[in-house]
């Protein structure tokens, strides 16, 4: 989780990839972050100059090979399909594929225990899918009420723009108020925002700092944000 490293001076990530050039140094650092242009976005010259950069399509055509070959030792060609498609439509996170297509496996496993094996089918997935996207968290998101859905809709703008899953409040309320301005309505106050993210830290979906900075004091998400795009995806 190489985005989870960043700072605005960037120190942590330089002194990383900078023990691997000193001299004798007998260390070797893999780094994987989630955002594919991660060092173009973020990234200082003094830090990307440390790195071997390794295109995105040689990863992405690697993991895409364990996922397929995955898909094809373990569910149809139809079933595949559906479990790529669902999650392309939420993020297109590979991973989350593999976690369906496990649970899905599993839930087939117990299912058959006392009866012949059976291959995975399409009930099975489909209760994999249900499991998986019918949290206490999801509900809770769709129990919200409308602006603190915004908010969180504000987060997940926030953590694309700047490329790593850490913002402050006053950095997520200029993404609230884009969005209320979209959609025609009229923006919360400061005061009315910091309420919003304390019924939400009640909730346990947002973590965040204990510290009187107000505005300036940052928030993370505490579920994942596929789970935040899949309870918001009607909405």
């Amino acid at each position: 989780q190489l985005d989870l490293l960043w700072t605005r001076k960037q120190n942590v990530m330089y002194n990383l990839f900078d023990w691997p050039t000193q001299k004798h140094s007998k260390l070797i650092i893999l780094a994987i972050a989630n955002t594919m242009d991660l060092p173009e976005r973020i990234m200082m010259n003094r830090v990307a100059s440390r790195l071997v950069y390794c295109s995105p399509v040689l990863w992405s055509g690697c993991f895409g090979v364990v996922v397929v070959l995955f898909f094809l030792l373990i569910l149809a060609k139809l079933l595949s399909q559906l479990v790529g498609n669902i999650v392309a439509a939420l993020s297109g996170d590979a991973r989350r594929c593999l976690d369906i297509c496990r649970r899905a496996t599993e839930i087939c496993e117990f299912s058959s225990q006392k009866r012949s094996p059976e291959i995975v089918r399409m009930a099975h997935v489909t209760e994999a899918i249900d499991e998986m996207f019918s949290s206490p968290y999801i509900k809770a998101i769709r129990n919200a009420s409308l602006h603190e859905q915004i908010f969180l809709k504000a987060i997940l703008a926030e953590f694309r723009r700047a490329g790593v899953e850490e913002a402050t409040v006053q950095q997520v309320y200029h993404q609230h108020v884009a969005l209320c301005r979209i959609e025609g309505m009229q923006c919360p106050t400061i005061s009315e925002l910091m309420g919003i993210c304390s019924r939400l830290g009640a909730c346990r979906l947002l973590l965040m700092e204990s510290s009187n900075k107000y505005i300036h004091m940052r928030v993370r998400l505490n579920i994942s944000q596929d789970d935040v795009m899949y309870a918001l995806k009607d909405e």
